[in-house]
Formats: C-alpha cells, structure tokens, sequence
C-alpha cells in the first residue's frame, strides 16, 4: 500500500508481450480482460479503490500443444488428445474474444529458412509506410484509431454493404458468437480496408478479418 502499477500499467500507450501464454496463471489472464475492454485496470481492496491506465496492444504466443510439435511436418507430437485440450482450455473463452487476430504459424521448412532472401515478400519499409497511411485514414476520418470506435461510431464509419452484412450474420449465427467478436470482426475488417487505402469495407476485407478468427473452438487442426 499503496498499490503500484504492475506491466499492464507500464505498458499503457506501448504494447505488452506474453511468450507461453498458457503457463501463465489462469488468475493473471483473466485480469487482462477488463484493461482489454475498456483501457484501464482497477485495483479494489477493502478501504480504497485505484484505477491505473492500461491502454496497450496485446500480443501473446503460445505452442500448439504442451511438447510443442502438434501439426509440425517435422516431427512427431508426443501429446494426448486430452494433454492438448487442457493445454488450450488454460484460454478462456471471453479472454479469446478480446484478441482480434489468432494466427497459425507452422514450422518452417529447412529450404525455406535456406533461401528466404529470395522469397518475395514487402519489406519493412514497405509495410511502414502502408501502416502510417492507414492510420492518418482514420484520424482524418474520425480522429482516433478504429479500434477505440464505440458502437455508434461503427455505426456511423464501418457501413457494411447488404451482401457484407448478410455474411457476417450467417457467420455469426452459425458459430454463436458474441456481440464483442461481431463488433472486433467490423473494426478489423475496416483496418483492413484503410490499409487496401479503400474508401468503403469491401466483401473481401470482411472475410479477411473473419479468417483472423478463431471461429469454431470445438475444431483445431492441432487435435489428433
């Protein structure tokens, strides 16, 4: 007492960075809902009350499975059906509903990491530059970044077409997801489209942003 800020705190304006993800304790993840949500984190004791900024951008990695090699070409998973599930039931499904995009990253091939100069791919500077417009799109058009829109000004800056909108809705319908994960999708899907420099949110932004989810949990290709 008094109460100090912890990383979430110290990573407020900055980005916060968990490696093994799932070996944290479920209590510690479970506290990063509410600075996910809203950008502020609340400490509650039984004389006072502390409210710390906490506005940063998660980023988290995780293994496939607890040896590390379910899905992997190159070796062999050693793990159990149940091991595995355990492993990924350490993420809640609220807390998945705050991260916008969940990405596979398989191993790469020997040849690959041998040749990866002449693999074609943008360069950083290529993709900075893409970045900075983007985001002065969005100042421009409602000065602040799309994923501090409230619903209303979703309303207002991400206008789905009829054909975009009735996909979402059979998506989200057919997969039960929640208002959250229906709002994040749009958000991301208009990023997408302010880095396409595109004025309205395209039928291919929308699915892009979809493909950035983990739509149906009760399938993963890492389960034996």
């Amino acid at each position: 007492r008094p109460p100090q800020p912890g990383e979430i705190s110290l990573a407020h304006q900055g980005v916060l960075f968990l490696d093994e993800l799932p070996e944290f304790n479920r209590q510690v993840l479970e506290s990063l809902r509410e600075p996910l949500e809203s950008g502020v984190i609340t400490i509650s004791r039984a004389a006072y009350q502390t409210v710390f900024p906490a506005q940063f951008q998660l980023i988290a990695a995780m293994n496939p499975c607890p040896c590390g090699y379910a899905g992997s070409a190159q070796d062999n998973c050693r793990c159990t059906h149940e091991q595995i599930h355990r492993y990924r039931a350490k993420l809640s499904g609220p807390l998945l509903d705050r991260v916008d995009m969940h990405v596979d990253v398989p191993t790469l091939p020997p040849e690959l990491l041998v040749s990866a100069n002449d693999v074609a791919t943008e360069n950083s500077q290529t993709v900075k530059t893409k970045v900075i417009k983007a985001h002065q799109i969005q100042q421009d058009r409602q000065k602040k970044c799309n994923a501090e829109l409230t619903i209303k000004e979703l309303e207002e800056h991400c206008v789905l077409s009829a054909e975009s909108a009735y996909l979402l809705n059979e998506v989200i319908q057919k997969y039960q997801l929640s208002a959250r994960v229906y709002h994040r999708i749009i958000k991301m899907a208009r990023t997408i489209a302010d880095l396409a420099a595109s004025q309205s949110i395209a039928i291919e932004h929308l699915s892009e942003a979809m493909t950035f989810r983990c739509l149906d949990r009760t399938k993963s290709a890492y389960l034996p």
